[in-house]
């Protein structure tokens, strides 16, 4: 029990969404040893708050993450004498002094607040929503009392969800449906009361009905006393670091920002961070086309009315745009002829590497350098080699991957694995794959939760 929280650091769970879920878990298992003097269970509560819902990728992280830490070790220094002898209270003291090591923390500084009253923000979402929760909690339990032994009651964890899309296009639905679509021309992602994101897709070989996205629309809806409408266009070689009109930031109260863009490789990626309802958008180029990942909390993600049920993050591709056939992804039976992809206008100082002609042992070679686990994403990846001949389409798929496991709320939900291979076996007991057999073609039908995707095995993948 001791090591508990010493030696969580080493599998990273403070630093990321999952730290929060890891902690809320040792402090119900452990709450019998609490006594009521000791406070160490309520520190380690508010250092939750404080922290569940940063996120690594975004700007100024540390400097937030760092702040709570210190948060969390005063109210440590504040408790310890009532502590003394308590096995949870002296976990929890080597847990911070290693994560201060770790992210180089500084002992002194501000740290964050951890009354509600005082540390809303009503333009940052976890704050707003935190802070109406308090409210309501309070509102609707008058006898707070009663509830007092269960700390996570006054505190809540809004839901996320995820969206991506790259490649030919492979999207990844919010309900972590993975499909392959044409969806030639304009179509939206999303389309709701809060935030609007449509890509526009171009044909990329001759005789192929696959598609490669081109063009991205991301327009940021006014919210009052935060933000105006913000509106963000992304298109093959030109890659902004900012606004349609200029800006580079828009709104906030105080030192928060509503909305703001970082740009982490000129023309090459920009993330967008919407502070004030709580979504991130990674936007990329790599080649000739745009690849795309967004985090939105679920109830703005359902905000929409009946005249925007066409959002292909929400219900994904129309049946008739699927290419993979119920699930089904037929690979094609051979490499296309060279000098057959569709060439797009281009600046005459950006070159791209010449297509070239992979079969399936080349293609998947070419994947494994690095995509090195050999889960949905890698096979998108030799989809996309001998569909295109187009070796960016590798980076595109490594870099969706990257992104997905950097703004997917649900690491157990990751990874798709095909049937029969090592690494399916290896998570069978944590995470259940159920498998099916095609009767006709003899091809293995993966499903981890709701999500399934089938490859030809007669193409040895």
């Amino acid at each position: 029990m001791y090591y508990l929280l010493r030696l969580s650091p080493d599998c990273s769970p403070l630093s990321s969404n999952l730290t929060s879920g890891h902690l809320l878990h040792l402090i119900s298992s452990l709450s019998p040893v609490a006594t009521p003097q000791c406070r160490i269970q309520k520190c380690t509560t508010d250092f939750v708050s404080l922290t569940s819902h940063l996120t690594p990728s975004v700007d100024g992280f540390d400097t937030e993450f760092c702040k709570a830490l210190r948060a969390y070790s005063a109210c440590t220094q504040r408790t310890a004498k009532s502590c003394r002898g308590n096995l949870v209270f002296h976990s929890a003291v080597l847990g911070i002094s290693d994560l201060m090591s770790q992210r180089n923390c500084s002992r002194d500084g501000p740290t964050s607040s951890t009354d509600p009253e005082v540390h809303h923000e009503p333009c940052n979402y976890h704050s707003r929503t935190q802070h109406a929760h308090t409210h309501s909690h309070a509102h609707t339990h008058s006898h707070a009392h009663t509830h007092s032994h269960n700390p996570g009651h006054s505190h809540v964890r809004p839901a996320y969800l995820f969206c991506g899309l790259f490649g030919d296009p492979h999207l990844r639905t919010f309900k972590d449906s993975f499909q392959t679509c044409k969806v030639e021309g304009a179509w939206p992602l999303i389309d709701n009361d809060y935030l609007s994101v449509q890509v526009t897709n171009v044909p990329v070989v001759i005789g192929s009905s696959a598609t490669a996205t081109n063009k991205i629309t991301i327009i940021f809806k006014p919210y009052e006393g935060c933000t105006d409408q913000r509106v963000y266009q992304a298109v093959t070689d030109d890659l902004p670091a900012a606004f349609v009109d200029g800006t580079v930031s828009n709104g906030g109260t105080g030192k928060v920002r509503a909305l703001w863009i970082s740009e982490r490789s000129p023309g090459r990626h920009v993330e967008l961070h919407a502070g004030y309802i709580g979504v991130t958008v990674i936007v990329r180029q790599l080649g000739r086309y745009l690849t795309l990942a967004v985090r939105i909390p679920e109830e703005l993600a359902q905000a929409y009315d009946a005249t925007q049920d066409l959002q292909l993050c929400l219900n994904g591709c129309p049946s008739g745009e699927r290419i993979d056939r119920g699930g089904h992804l037929p690979l094609p039976l051979s490499p296309p002829a060279l000098g057959l992809q569709l060439q797009q206008p281009r600046r005459p100082s950006q070159s791209y590497a010449a297509p070239q002609g992979f079969g399936v042992e080349g293609a998947r070679e070419r994947c494994r350098e690095q995509l090195e686990v050999q889960d949905i994403y890698f096979h998108s990846c030799v989809f996309d080699l001998l569909t295109t001949g187009d070796a960016n389409f590798t980076a595109a798929a490594y870099s969706a991957q990257k992104d997905m496991e950097s703004l997917h709320p649900h690491r157990d939900k990751w990874r798709i694995y095909p049937r029969g291979s090592a690494t399916a076996a290896s998570h069978s007991d944590s995470h259940p794959i159920k498998h099916t057999i095609d009767s006709d073609t003899n091809v293995p039908t993966w499903v981890d939760g709701c999500v399934s995707h089938h490859m030809d095995i007669r193409s040895r993948l």
